[in-house]
């Protein structure tokens, strides 16, 4: 297992807690991206991915995410399947209701820090983006 996997995933046996509160693992210039789903848009630097994380984390009641796999694409990419759950606060519909609940996270690291981090709301789309098969391709 590389170092770029071990540090993926120590950040999900944190997140799968609910503990959002290190960054030490994101490089001072991450670019945070969201590709899809309710609030699409890039960030960049730790403040500003901050922010966007709690203002995203605030429309929902329960949410959590659960790494089902991961996978090693290169020296510097790990992408990892999630399964999420929650509710919306406004309108109380579940993330499989409104998504689906398969999502995919994309990570950069370069010199044992994240340097991109790409969510994707529906899994499809990251494969396809990354022109990978759905199963262990």
């Amino acid at each position: 297992m590389s170092s770029n996997l071990d540090l993926v995933r120590s950040l999900y046996a944190d997140w799968e807690r609910g503990d959002f509160s290190s960054v030490v693992w994101a490089d001072p210039e991450i670019e945070y991206v969201h590709v899809d789903g309710p609030s699409p848009g890039t960030w960049k630097g730790v403040p500003a991915m901050g922010q966007a994380f709690r203002d995203w984390l605030s429309v929902w009641e329960g949410w959590t995410a659960e790494a089902e796999e991961y996978r090693e694409l290169d020296s510097e990419r790990v992408l990892v399947i999630t399964t999420s759950s929650g509710r919306g606060k406004s309108s109380g519909l579940g993330v499989g209701q409104m998504y689906g609940a398969h999502g995919a996270n994309l990570f950069q690291v370069r010199s044992g820090k994240v340097t991109r981090l790409v969510t994707y709301w529906n899994a499809d789309r990251a494969f396809v983006d990354l022109g990978l098969a759905p199963e262990g391709g």
